[in-house]
This record gives structure tokens, C-alpha cells and sequence, in this order.
């Protein structure tokens, strides 16, 4: 990788913040949702769960990504 194709080190931790506050607040509604889906079970219910917890799943996968780019030496 040479220079200019170096990453902004304060962009990606920039990144990497905003990432993690979407993380907890996506994990709390999906929390909600378990609730809602104990007490009062439908399909439209476990449908968004299934789109939340894709979601949050891409969060963290891009969550490591930036992880490990501002870990490297």
C-alpha cells in the first residue's frame, strides 16, 4: 500500500465511533423486539427481528474491519 492509498487514521476511528453508538442502539431495539416477540409472538415481529439482527450483524462486521485497520502496525 503506498502513502496515498493509506487510510485517515481519524476517519476511520471517527467511523469506528459512530459505528459503535449505532451498534448499542440497534442491540437496545433488538432487545425490544425479544420482548415484544416473548409476550405477543407474530410473523411481522420475528421478520424485523431477522432484519435487525442482519443488521447488526453487518455493524459488526464492519465494526472489526475498522478494529484491525487501526490495530495494524
Amino acid at each position: 500500500m503506498t502513502p496515498d492509498e493509506l487510510p485517515d487514521v481519524a476517519s476511520l476511528r471517527a467511523e469506528l465511533e459512530q459505528l459503535e453508538v449505532e451498534e448499542r442502539e440497534i442491540s437496545a431495539y433488538r432487545r425490544k423486539l425479544h420482548d415484544r416477540i416473548d409476550r405477543f409472538p407474530s410473523e411481522a415481529a420475528l421478520l424485523e427481528e431477522r432484519q435487525v439482527s442482519d443488521q447488526r450483524r453487518a455493524l459488526h462486521r464492519r465494526i472489526d474491519e475498522l478494529r484491525e485497520l487501526l490495530a495494524a502496525p
